[in-house]
């Protein structure tokens, strides 16, 4: 990494990891609408920080499935 490149740190819930990494890692990038290369450079990178959670790499079906229920229970929407 480039230490001249500004970075930032910022936490998300255990199951938010499992579940954007999970996506990520099924998801075509290809596929995902954006309007700028770089949208779609930094999914890449958020899931190069992601696959660094060795919480979110070992996740069976079932964990997978408890996040996404927990994510989905505190949507308010």
């Amino acid at each position: 990494m480039n230490p001249d490149v500004l970075t930032e740190s910022f936490e998300l819930w255990t199951a938010d990891v499992i579940v954007l990494f999970d996506w990520l890692m099924s998801v075509d990038l290809n596929a995902v609408p954006i309007s700028h290369p770089a949208q779609k450079q930094a999914l890449a990178d958020l899931l190069t920080c992601l696959e660094a959670q060795t919480h979110a790499v070992t996740a069976t079906a079932e964990d997978i499935a408890f996040a996404q229920a927990q994510v989905a229970a505190d949507m308010g929407w």
